[in-house]
């Protein structure tokens, strides 16, 4: 699997978007859900996810706030942020979807879409000693059933033709396209030769075509 960016920035990612969520919420006084659509406004959160390391490692959680706050709201806030002695709820939250950022290489939009601030809380009561990757379990299933679309379904949607269009254009089978948007067959399992005949046909990479 492909992710974000260079695992050497992962845990300073990590812990810079769960001081964010920490200070944001915790000394700030804004909710999670305001704090979310905030980040998700403002350019950092395509920053991070497309691996800058100034925002991954170069800044603070402290800094990343006050930029997004600054940015969106126009405010300049000088909070002191507080000491805690063990992680909080809302630093586990970022936290986690961090690494759940950098696993899927999904943008923090879709993950949010798929996962709100309410079930992150609820989450970590039963998730916040356990492995990382039970967390990554529960949210690709948010993510499919979400989005239960496939990839390929999105994107040749998205370019604005039909299955046999596609099948035409790209030399692959109507009905190994048919399988593929209806889950029989496993997309991430095909040959380098269909993958680069349907991306090559809807103008994507073939990286777009794989289900995460």
């Amino acid at each position: 699997m492909t992710h974000a960016y260079q695992e050497i920035y992962l845990n300073k990612a990590q812990s810079v978007l769960g001081d964010a969520f920490d200070y944001a919420i915790n000394t700030c006084g804004i909710t999670g859900e305001d704090f979310i659509k905030l980040f998700l406004a403002s350019t950092i959160s395509k920053r991070m996810e497309n691996g800058e390391p100034a925002y991954l490692a170069g800044k603070s959680g402290i800094e990343i706030v006050r930029e997004i706050i600054l940015e969106t709201m126009g405010k300049e806030i000088t909070n002191e942020p507080e000491e805690h002695f063990g992680r909080s709820k809302e630093y586990w939250a970022g936290w986690a979807v961090a690494y759940y950022q950098w696993y899927s290489a999904r943008s923090y939009r879709e993950i949010f879409k798929a996962v709100s601030f309410q079930d992150l809380q609820q989450m970590y009561y039963t998730l916040h000693e356990a492995d990382i990757s039970k967390f990554v379990d529960i949210v690709n299933t948010r993510i499919k059933e979400y989005f239960p679309d496939t990839s390929l379904k999105r994107l040749r949607t998205t370019y604005g033709c039909t299955q046999a269009e596609l099948a035409q254009k790209s030399g692959v089978s109507l009905r190994s396209i048919q399988m593929y948007e209806q889950r029989n067959k496993d997309i991430n399992k095909a040959s380098a030769d269909t993958l680069y005949r349907l991306s090559k046909a809807l103008g994507c990479t073939m990286e777009d075509l794989i289900e995460k």
